[in-house]
Parts: structure tokens; sequence; C-alpha cells
């Protein structure tokens, strides 16, 4: 296996052999912190928290300062800021990011036009035909990383390897910013030490399955029979025995479509005014089916997520006659779930809507289409978006003041 590491010196890849090792995966480091310090160079080599400063504020990201003390995405930001009290907190600016991403994208499609975005920092590319153009794998690794750093400023990691699983494993192994070639003869001698936690899908419960059986590394799970895993562990057992055994036969999908896209937000104080609520589910609605319209997708199902004071979570969701982008449609479905799901009156700690079954937007609605108006309207603005940027125009109804809010979490489902 070989590695080359630097921020800032010249990246060079020794003598390895990448026959083969066709598949990239590349990882912007520590992403959201990485651009804060982009744009804020003071803030560079401190430890840096991107996250609301409230008590129900969770971390976005954090610089590998910060995570020195044990701070870590996801983290509440109370926490992190007991761990790291001398952390410089900020505000996420998604717009930013995703502004970044769009050109760190373009970047890896300078290579290959097979590029699969997994995240809005994250890709899996596939090199196999560019290497007339760029040369073997490991040089189109380091040269990307090269372009990335020069054009946009931002470190990256890249893991090369003949499977997405094993290049996955390898840019986490890079991080931070560096590269990790595994030869595709050695992927077994890769894959065998590691713990049974680093497979995709082991989670605590699987893995104290698996612990139960005996099976503590990669190494274990391979040579265990495979019909004992299905018959505890289900159709899963087998997919984990593949992938402990390097058998990962997806490709790279230049066409995926994501399961499911949905926005949350957690109130810095409880709520229990019904129109502060159907405020904040038109902006997530709304920003929802932006999403959907910039991927040229609609979703058939709408979703509603309720939390209470007391950490309750119940979720209710309708299946539409037809898949939508239109962000009025969106709200008025999650609008009416609110009606049905909040009978009690209960403190709403945090709210969300989640558009699901998406599928690829055909572009021309039925005959009768009740929403044309709210259709042709959106994309309008989708227009003047694009020309002046996000956030210019938006719903008149969220004109009005709302509570203070802790900070929206973006998801997307693969």
């Amino acid at each position: 296996m070989g590695r080359a590491d630097g921020s800032d010196r010249q990246v060079t890849v020794g003598p390895v052999d990448d026959t083969g090792a066709n598949i990239l995966h590349v990882d912007m480091d520590a992403f959201y912190a990485s651009v804060e310090v982009l744009d804020r160079p003071e803030l560079a080599g401190k430890p840096l928290i991107v996250g609301h400063a409230s008590g129900r504020s969770v971390v976005s990201s954090a610089s590998y300062e910060a995570r020195r003390f044990g701070v870590r995405s996801a983290m509440p930001v109370a926490q992190a800021l007991r761990l790291c009290p001398d952390a410089i907190t900020v505000d996420p600016r998604m717009d930013r990011y995703a502004e970044l991403s769009r050109q760190v994208m373009q970047i890896f499609r300078r290579a290959t036009p097979l590029v699969e975005p997994v995240s809005i920092d994250e890709a899996f590319l596939d090199v196999s035909g560019a290497r007339k153009l760029l040369g073997r794998p490991a040089h189109i690794a380091a040269q990307l990383r090269e372009w990335v750093r020069h054009e946009t400023g931002l470190p990256a990691s890249v893991g090369v390897a003949g499977t997405k699983f094993v290049a996955k494993l390898a840019s986490g192994r890079a991080k931070p910013d560096g590269l990790l070639v595994v030869p595709v003869a050695e992927t077994l001698a890769f894959l065998h030490p590691l713990p049974v936690g680093a497979l995709w899908g082991v989670g605590p419960s699987t893995q104290t399955a698996l612990a139960n059986l005996g099976l503590r590394t990669v190494a274990d799970l391979a040579q265990a029979p495979i019909e004992l895993l299905e018959k505890r562990l289900g159709v899963g057992g087998r997919r984990l025995w593949q992938l402990a055994n390097g058998i990962d036969v997806r490709e790279v999908e230049t066409t995926r479509i994501e399961k499911s896209i949905g926005h949350e937000e957690t109130f810095e104080f409880d709520v229990t005014d019904r129109a502060v609520l159907r405020r904040e589910l038109l902006r997530l609605a709304s920003r929802a089916a932006e999403r959907l319209r910039a991927a040229s997708v609609a979703g058939r199902t709408v979703s509603l997520k309720l939390r209470y004071s007391d950490f309750r979570t119940i979720s209710r969701s309708r299946t539409l006659p037809e898949p939508t982008s239109v962000g009025r449609r969106i709200f008025e479905e999650v609008s009416g779930l609110l009606d049905e799901a909040w009978q009690d009156r209960a403190p709403v700690r945090l709210i969300g809507v989640r558009v699901e079954q998406l599928e690829q937007d055909a572009g021309q609605p039925a005959l009768w289409d009740p929403d044309g108006d709210w259709r042709e309207t959106e994309r309008a603005v989708d227009g003047i978006a694009a020309k002046f940027g996000a956030g210019v125009l938006g719903p008149a109804a969220l004109l009005g003041t709302k509570p203070r809010k802790v900070g929206e979490s973006d998801h997307y489902r693969g």
C-alpha cells in the first residue's frame, strides 16, 4: 500500500501497484470547517466548531484542532465546548458550502464523467477510461488533490482501490489531506486486520451480535460460515461476508437518485404556537422543493417529523397521486399531517419535512395540473436565485417574526 501526505508540500506517489484500482473515493477534509478557515484565514490552526452556539445545537463540523479534544460531528455543541472550552464557534453557511461543493464536483468531472456524488463533500470516481489521457489511477488521484487545492484552497483526501467499499475505507485512513492506494492484490491484507465495525452496515447492535459469535475482526467474519451469518443476520449476513472478502460489485452510478431529501429544525425554545410551526413547515418545504428541482427529481411521499420537549418523536407520511417538486404542495400536505398528528398541542422541540420515493422529474405535469400556478412561480424564483443568489426571494409568509432556532439539518438518503 502506498500513501502520500502533505497539505502544503508537493504530493508524490511512490512505485505502488495500482493496476485495476480504478475506483477513487474523494472526501473533503472537515469540509465546513475548512471552508470557514478558507474565508477567514485568522481561524487557521485554531480549534473550530461549525454549529450554532446554543445548548440544543449539534456540531456540523469541527477542525482537526478541535477533534484532538474529542469533538465530533453530531455531538451537542454544549458537550463539545466542555471538551474544548477554547474552541471558536461559527454558524453554518449552507449556501457557501453548496457553492464550493459544486465547484469541487466540476473539478472531479474534468478527470472523468463517471462521478457519483455521495454527499455535499464526497464522491466516487471511476477513472478506468481516463488512463490514456491522465495516467494511472494513483497519478490521477494526486492530480485531483492538486487541482482542488489550487482552485478552491481546500484540502481533500483520496482513497484508490478496486472497489467502492475499499476506496472509501482508504480515504478515511488517508485523512487528513492524504492519499492512500490499496493495490487490488493487497485488498484482503488491508481489510482483514480491521474491526468488524469498519464494515458498512455494522452498527452497535450488529457488532454485539457478531461479538457473541466470536467474530471481532473482518478476518473472523470472512472465515465464518455464510449460512451461520445468514441465520443470525438475515440477508445482511451474506452482504457482510462479501464485503469481508473484498467482494463489492457496485459500479459508480452517475445517475444515482437519492432515496429522500429533507430538512429539519431544532428550536432553541419549545414551540406551542401552530402558526409558528406552519411557518417553519413552509420554509422547510420550500427548501426541500428547491433541492428536488435542482436535482431534476420529484417525490411521491411527503413525511412530517415532530419531536416533543420530552424527546418523544413521531412521524407521519402521505403518498400523493402524482410525484411533486412543488414547495407549496409539499407544505399543504405536511400541514395537513400536522393537524392530524399534533392533537395534544404538546411543546415541539424539533420539526422536519422529508420527501421520499424520488424519481426523475418528467417535466411534463398532468393534463390538469392543480399546482400549475405555484409550479411556474417557483420555477421563476429558481431562475432569479440562479442569477442573483439563493435567498433573494421567498414565500411572503416567511417575512413574519420567528423564534430563534438552533440550526437546520440537511438530509440526503441514498
